[in-house]
């Protein structure tokens, strides 16, 4: 079979970005790899609708298959308004009723760093805690004991310094998912954003429990850290400040 023919057969069964390679080899191959059958078979397997149209597009299959598969380069965020050194943290933890846990945390106490947990956590946690996700961590000392047959619940609050405003990251929510593979207790609640961001909505805050294996009772478990992130919209100290700063400041 003609060299012609054999890239003619294998380079309708190549992927974009492979095809793309192709025309770079030589002269010879960019001419026919431009075919714009090639392209409108990569067209329609992406965007199948575009190839019902009853008029062609006015440009190329090639292309638009160019222009619409760019991926989009993430804009530099520019310097945040606010510093983590302008927050503080406020922390409540309840078991039913009962208040178990209470603190004022400054902002650069819960900075993403390195953090060396307690021995004894186990392998899904310790390599989750160091993920290359941005996480605020709060150690617990002394560690609590709460009992796995109670109701938790949590709130956390977050006020600026410079203005003295007040605004509410978790609303009293449940820790009702135990993850017993990592050792993680969940909570979230959804961030309500100033009526200056219309169309930012439906964004969660999620803190977990970080506990260890408490071999000597089941039914408990050994808190030894608060986690605290933003993995819906925010995975670096930078955009978390921008997404604080939308908040709905009292």
């Amino acid at each position: 079979m003609p060299c012609d023919e054999i890239l003619k057969a294998v380079f309708p069964l190549l992927e974009s970005v492979d095809l793309a390679k192709c025309m770079v080899v030589s002269k010879h191959w960019r001419e026919i790899a431009r075919d714009d059958y090639f392209w409108k078979c990569l067209c329609a397997k992406r965007w199948p609708s575009i190839c019902k149209r009853p008029q062609p597009p006015t440009i190329t299959y090639h292309k638009l298959f160019q222009t619409f598969y760019k991926r989009q380069h993430r804009r530099a965020l520019p310097p945040p308004r606010l510093s983590l050194n302008d927050l503080e943290f406020y922390v409540d933890i309840w078991t039913e009723d009962r208040l178990i846990f209470s603190e004022v945390v400054p902002g650069p106490t819960l900075q993403n760093r390195i953090w060396i947990p307690p021995p004894g956590i186990c392998d899904v946690l310790k390599y989750h805690l160091e993920g290359p996700e941005y996480k605020m961590i709060l150690p617990v000392e002394p560690r609590l004991a709460i009992p796995l047959s109670h109701s938790v619940t949590v709130s956390v609050l977050v006020v600026r310094k410079d203005s003295n405003k007040v605004a509410c990251i978790i609303d009293k929510s449940v820790f009702d998912y135990i993850d017993r593979t990592s050792y993680r207790a969940l909570a979230f609640d959804y961030l309500d954003f100033s009526p200056s961001y219309p169309f930012v909505s439906e964004i969660r805050a999620w803190i977990s429990l970080l506990f260890l294996d408490n071999g000597n009772n089941e039914g408990i478990i050994d808190v030894f850290g608060i986690e605290l992130d933003f993995c819906d919209a925010a995975n670096s100290e930078e955009e978390v400040l921008w997404l604080l700063d939308m908040l709905d400041w009292k």
